[in-house]
């Protein structure tokens, strides 16, 4: 007796029971939040002035906290407020009282890689004291101010290190304002790439003149990453010849110089007018370059002897001197 309402019982649940099994309906997923760790720094003002160091790996609410204990004036209350990068913080003045002979002023600031900067809190009585935090990114420990300098078709090394060792490490070539990603699996005739925690070196072979230029080493981590840049100078081997084949010009032009004296002065005599006019162009061309002022008592006996080793010497020590200084 109950087959036919069983059956319309089954015919409206049927449709639903299989919409429930071809129909996916999607949550979307919980969105995962990592905590942020809370870092504490503390600084002691005595004077008018402190700067101090914060290094961050990764974002942090970094908790920067002030205490003044050289006020002279040891007023109740002063005017305590902060500044990033130099520009007041909107709605960081507050009233600082005195407690047990100093000031303290404290702030949570949430630091990521675009708010890494200089921050300062300022104690303003009379007149201004503050204390900087200048929190970044670790830095290189020894940067290159000087160039590297290597021959054609030997090979150049260059190192960077850091005080902590970063997520990992990455070499670029600078071409022009644009950085060219160095990866020595592809060129392993080329580069290689050696890492040693907070240490990296990049070795270039079979140098080339094109290989000269800016190398930069980049050190990822989670804040942001930290650069330092190394330049190189390739040079061909006659590059250090170049100076002697300078001398070696002026000590033929010497010569030539000498031999025109030596004519002149055997048909000449070396008391007429024209004989003074040759000494006089002599001692021009032979001591006109300076650091040889001081030689010019020592030019006018070698004119009163005519003599061809005593120009000879006298314009050599002329030139090394000129090099050497």
């Amino acid at each position: 007796m109950f087959s036919p309402w069983i059956l319309s019982l089954q015919l409206i649940l049927f449709p639903l029971f299989w919409r429930g099994i071809y129909t996916t309906e999607t949550n979307p997923p919980l969105a995962l939040t990592v905590p942020v760790t809370t870092v504490f720094k503390s600084a002691v003002l005595k004077g008018d002035s402190l700067v101090e160091k914060v290094e961050i790996l990764k974002p942090i609410d970094l908790e920067l906290a002030c205490t003044w204990t050289g006020n002279p004036n040891k007023l109740p209350n002063i005017t305590g407020y902060w500044r990033k990068d130099g520009s007041e913080i909107t709605n960081s003045r507050l009233t600082v009282q005195l407690e047990n002979e100093q000031y303290n002023l404290k702030r949570v600031f949430r630091i990521t890689g675009d708010t890494l900067g200089n921050y300062s809190c300022i104690f303003s009585d009379t007149e201004e004291a503050k204390i900087d935090f200048n929190v970044a990114a670790p830095e290189m420990d020894d940067k290159k101010d000087k160039p590297i300098v290597a021959y054609v078709g030997d090979s150049v090394a260059m190192a960077c290190k850091t005080k902590l060792p970063p997520n990992t490490w990455l070499w670029y070539r600078a071409n022009g304002t644009e950085q060219e990603l160095i990866n020595a699996t592809t060129d392993p005739l080329r580069y290689k790439i050696s890492v040693d925690g907070n240490t990296t070196k990049l070795t270039v072979m079979n140098l080339t003149e094109e290989d000269s230029g800016v190398y930069v080493c980049s050190a990822i981590y989670n804040i942001k990453a930290s650069v330092s840049r190394v330049e190189v100078r390739v040079i061909t081997f006659m590059e250090p010849l170049k100076p002697f084949i300078a001398i070696v010009a002026e000590v033929i032009i010497l010569v030539l110089l000498i031999l025109l004296y030596e004519r002149w002065s055997s048909q000449r005599s070396s008391h007429s007018p024209t004989g003074n006019n040759i000494h006089t162009a002599l001692h021009t061309a032979l001591c006109s370059t300076s650091g040889c002022g001081e030689l010019t008592t020592r030019t006018e006996a070698c004119q009163r002897t005519a003599s061809f080793s005593c120009f000879a010497r006298l314009k050599m020590g002329c030139m090394l001197n000129q090099h050497i200084n």
